[in-house]
């Protein structure tokens, strides 16, 4: 027996062990899913990055001059230390990755993770914004009522462009 689940345009099968009983006046169904391989559980993998630091944690392409140009203006501009640094190509990176739900080899944006959340694309940014000092908390309130596609648009064409732009270093500064 299969659960067909409806998902946007497609459908999702899911295996189920059904038991199906008869008794005098009812029939009753029961169905549990059936545990396939085990997935890993990427927030409980990295749990151990915020057990004994809660600050959340920047991960950002580490040989894209524009990125590590952000990091420098983030922490010249962090003065309190509200925000650690990772670079998506470190093994750390990769795990915080598929944590945030993303492949371990995307570095098509920037990635703002939190103990219980993660934040891309402009979203991240706005949040990076709000941690570091005046007057930037002050921007990215009022930069939140620009749609979010809207923002999005622009971030991902000056993502798609950075190394065109702005070049790549042979390795991460930090």
């Amino acid at each position: 027996m299969a659960l067909l689940v409806p998902v946007g345009c497609t459908s999702l099968t899911v295996p189920l062990k059904a038991h199906v009983s008869l008794s005098r006046r009812r029939l009753a169904i029961s169905a549990t899913l059936s545990s396939g391989p085990k997935a890993m559980d990427w927030v409980e993998e990295t749990s151990s990055f915020f057990e004994n630091d809660s600050r959340p944690i920047m991960l950002f392409d580490g040989v894209c001059n524009l990125c590590n140009g952000g990091v420098r203006f983030v922490r010249a501009n962090d003065r309190q230390r509200k925000i650690r640094f990772e670079a998506l190509q470190s093994e750390s990176g990769r795990k915080l990755l598929r944590r945030s739900g993303r492949a371990p080899d995307d570095i098509s944006s920037v990635v703002l993770v939190e103990k219980h959340r993660s934040y891309i694309k402009s979203e991240a940014v706005l949040k990076i914004m709000e941690y570091i000092n005046l007057p930037f908390p002050l921007l990215a309130f009022f930069l939140q009522f620009i749609p979010l596609f809207v923002r999005d648009f622009v971030y991902e064409n000056i993502a798609d462009n950075r190394y065109n732009f702005f070049g790549r270093s042979d390795s991460c500064e930090i």
